[in-house]
C-alpha cells in the first residue's frame, strides 16, 4: 500500500504546501519578478475585506438551504418511493437523474429554460395566471443558486434515506401499528430514529461538497448582483484569476481549508455519537 499512499500524500501535500507559501508573498501575476515576503498581510486582507463577511454569510446560508431542502425533500421522496406502486422502479430511476447531471449544465438548463425572466417555464406559468415574470437570478440570486444546488443534491439524499428505509424491520411498524399509533407517531417514533445515521452521512457529505460550489455561481449570476450571490470558493476565484492577486487567493484558500476541517471534524463527531447510541 505504501506507494498508493505515498503518490496520495504527494498529490495532496505539494498543492498545499505551494498554496501555504504562496500565501505569505506579496505575489501578482500582473507584476512578474516581484514577489515579497509579506509575512500574515494577506490573511489580514482577506480576512478584514468587506467582501469576506458577506461571501461567509452567503456561504452558510448557501450549505443550511440546501441541506435542508435535500433532506426534507429527500425524506418525503424516501417514504413516498419505498410505497408499493405501478412503475416503481422508472420511478425510482427519474428521481436518482439529476444526481448525475453535470453542475455546468444543470445550471444552465435553470438559467436559459426555467428561471429565464422571457422565455423560462416560470414566467410562462405566471404569465399564464396573470402575473408578472420575476427575473429570479437578479431579485433572488442566492435562494436561485440554492434551488439549483438543491435540485442536484436532492437524488443523492433520497437515494441514501431509501436504502436505509428499507432496512427498517416492518414488524415495528405493524406492531406500532396495532397500538394504535398514527402516521406522524410512527414516522417521529420509528421511522426518524432509524434514519438518524443515514441523515447524518448525507449531511456530512453533501457539507463537504457544498463548501465549495463554483459551477453554479459562474454559469448563472457570476457572483452578483455585486457580492450577493458570491461564496467563499467564488470569492477566492475573483481574487486569483480576475485579479491576478495570487498571494491574496492563496491564504483565501488555507481559509477556506481551515473553516471546511472544522466543519467536517464538528460532523464526524457527530456521527460517532450517533453510531454509539
Amino acid at each position: 500500500m505504501s506507494p498508493a499512499v505515498i503518490l496520495l500524500l504527494v498529490w495532496m501535500l505539494v498543492p498545499l504546501g505551494m498554496t501555504l507559501y504562496f500565501s505569505f508573498l506579496r505575489y501578482n501575476l500582473l507584476m512578474p519578478g516581484m514577489e515579497e515576503w509579506t509575512g500574515f498581510f494577506n490573511y489580514r486582507y482577506f480576512l478584514t475585506d468587506p467582501a469576506f463577511g458577506e461571501a461567509l454569510t452567503n456561504t452558510l446560508l448557501l450549505v443550511g438551504g440546501v441541506l435542508l431542502i435535500s433532506v426534507g425533500g429527500g425524506l418525503f421522496l424516501a417514504l413516498l418511493l419505498d410505497q408499493p406502486f405501478f412503475g416503481q422502479s422508472i420511478v425510482r430511476l427519474l428521481v436518482v437523474a439529476p444526481f448525475f447531471v453535470m453542475p455546468t449544465v444543470s445550471a444552465l438548463v435553470w438559467k436559459n429554460m426555467l428561471m429565464h425572466p422571457v422565455n423560462g417555464l416560470f414566467a410562462w406559468i405566471a404569465r399564464t395566471f396573470g402575473l408578472q415574470p420575476i427575473d429570479w437570478l437578479a431579485s433572488a440570486p442566492l435562494l436561485s443558486i440554492i434551488f439549483i444546488v438543491a435540485w442536484g443534491w436532492l437524488p443523492f439524499a433520497t437515494l441514501i434515506l431509501l436504502t436505509a428505509l428499507q432496512s427498517l424491520d416492518e414488524e415495528q411498524r405493524e406492531a406500532a401499528e396495532m397500538d394504535g399509533a398514527g402516521v406522524f407517531s410512527r414516522l417521529i417514533y420509528i421511522v426518524i430514529p432509524h434514519l438518524a445515521r443515514a441523515i447524518t452521512v448525507v449531511i456530512l457529505i453533501e457539507t463537504i461538497f457544498l463548501l465549495s460550489v463554483f459551477a453554479e455561481i459562474l454559469v448563472t449570476t457570476s457572483g452578483g448582483p455585486g457580492n450577493a450571490s458570491t461564496n467563499i470558493t467564488y470569492l477566492i476565484y475573483t481574487q486569483a484569476l480576475l485579479q491576478f492577486d495570487v498571494g491574496g487567493a492563496s491564504a483565501g484558500g488555507i481559509i477556506a481549508v481551515i473553516l471546511a476541517n472544522i466543519v467536517a471534524i464538528f460532523l464526524i463527531r457527530m456521527i460517532g455519537k450517533n453510531l454509539e447510541a
